[in-house]
């Protein structure tokens, strides 16, 4: 849509307000904007990971590797690589190029959550079910797993005094019943940030696999982890109800200005619902980091509040069923989430009026209608063969729909970016109703036949049949 049709007080809107558009392909279970927000990677209980288009809605590719649910995703930087990880206990590495499967990591556990490193895509870690986390390396043939610390960093006393053997033991028998729950990549991918079962944050070099920094931050399970696009804030989500904003300290001048000893995890704010006592589903930033949206435990709205003054300024209304992940568009006040009933893809985002006077300078909207003079020649009807022959011509011309234009980058050479090659030909063959809903959260698959006797009994009915007959009572 041409910006100078929008009007501009729309455009000062930072967060969305109504429900436009719902996609549906298969049973979705996570989400994924890529970095440019030019796709939507969806995550299917089936294993199958489908890739929408942002600017038509269509399904631009499908990826078929995995036979359980999709626990993850992660996008590359530049678009080209994807990152799965699904309850098979697989990860895996796909490139969309062609949508060939890079690389296969199978792991002795569950898989929580799997990121790719910001910069480098043969390198992610991962969370494990009740087991340590690992950093996986995939650029050789064989993987390279390294163990990462589940266990807190223990500061020893500034005073110079020695640590009880008593208290020591006790902490140590504490800190090994931990496990890492979620990890995710600082924004230069030199250190991880990790959280606990035990509500701890850890703070893990990339290079070493050692724990810089640790620091208990809830008594409840760490759900998840999320930093904003500037790298300095995390938002986190625990299972005590609470939502934090934590400003983190610029890892990047780590052992240039900062000692390990200085790193200090302030917490900015904390959101929560406390009339209700709702539980938290997904978090996520928005684009600019201004806003925190969450989705509800047992409850169809998002909240979204506003961090400058931790007040909350919307809560979104959509579809009457509980919501799971949720994912802001990093560009534009879009919101998404997927439903956990049906699986549907649900958007918000900004009806925007048009300003038609903005078409041209001589266009003018009128209250009611005006008396028009019409030029000579502004209606002139031509002859039938004269339009016949020009339709003609136009079919003969053959529109190119494929090429893209090369942009020049800054050097003045042609820069090609990484673009995804829209597949003509897929086939969408799944349908609402293969998936039903037995319970609240709880999916089965269609049984073959069993969606067919309304369509008997109606074709029955239109056949004059009698509605006691042997066709319509078939099971």
């Amino acid at each position: 849509m041409n910006l100078s049709l929008i009007d501009p007080f729309i455009l000062a809107q930072d967060y969305p307000d109504t429900l436009t558009e719902k996609l549906r392909s298969g049973h979705a279970t996570c989400l994924k904007f890529s970095h440019t927000g030019d796709y939507l990677a969806s995550g299917r209980v089936d294993g199958t990971v489908v890739i929408f288009d942002i600017e038509t809605n269509g399904v631009a590719r499908k990826l078929k590797g995995h036979t359980r649910q999709i626990q993850s995703l992660s996008w590359s930087r530049c678009g080209r690589y994807l990152l799965t990880a699904s309850q098979d206990w697989k990860c895996t590495l796909w490139d969309l190029q062609d949508g060939s499967r890079i690389r296969i990591v199978r792991f002795e556990a569950p898989v929580y959550i799997a990121e790719l490193h910001p910069f480098n895509h043969l390198l992610f870690v991962a969370s494990l079910f009740e087991d340590q986390p690992v950093l996986v390396d995939v650029s050789g043939k064989t993987p390279i797993k390294r163990i990462l610390p589940s266990a807190p960093h223990r500061a020893l006393p500034s005073n110079g005094e020695e640590v009880d053997p008593a208290v020591a033991a006790k902490q140590a028998a504490q800190d090994a019943k931990q496990s890492t729950c979620v990890t995710i990549f600082t924004a230069f991918g030199n250190h991880i940030i990790a959280g606990t079962s035990k509500g701890w944050i850890n703070i893990i070099e990339t290079e070493t696999c050692t724990t810089i920094h640790s620091m208990r931050l809830c008594n409840g399970v760490v759900i998840l982890l999320r930093l904003a696009s500037n790298g300095r804030d995390l938002l986190v989500n625990s299972s005590d109800r609470v939502i934090r904003t934590v400003i983190m300290p610029d890892l990047s001048q780590l052992g240039i200005d900062l000692e390990p000893a200085a790193i200090k995890l302030n917490v900015e704010h904390k959101f929560q619902d406390v009339v209700n006592r709702l539980s938290w589903n997904h978090v996520t930033f928005s684009s600019t980091g201004e806003f925190v949206t969450a989705t509800t435990y047992m409850n169809p709205d998002i909240y979204v509040w506003e961090r400058s003054h931790g007040s909350l300024v919307k809560i979104l209304e959509g579809p009457r069923e509980e919501l799971g992940v949720v994912e802001w568009h990093p560009g534009r006040p879009m919101v998404v989430a997927c439903g956990l009933e049906s699986g549907c893809v649900y958007i918000w985002s900004i009806i925007s009026p048009q300003k038609w006077s903005a078409l041209a300078p001589d266009f003018s909207e009128v209250e009611e209608n005006v008396e028009y003079m019409e030029r000579e020649d502004e209606f002139d009807v031509h002859p039938a063969e004269q339009v016949h022959q020009r339709r003609l011509d136009l079919e003969d011309e053959e529109p190119d729909a494929v090429t893209m234009d090369h942009v020049k980058g800054v050097d003045g050479e042609h820069a090609v970016p990484f673009s995804m090659p829209v597949l003509l030909d897929i086939s969408d063959s799944e349908s609402e109703e293969d998936i039903i809903a037995v319970g609240p959260g709880t999916m089965r698959r269609r049984t073959p036949g069993s969606g067919r006797e309304g369509t008997d009994a109606e074709d029955s009915r239109a056949s004059g049949a009698p509605r006691g007959s042997g066709r319509n009572r078939r099971r």
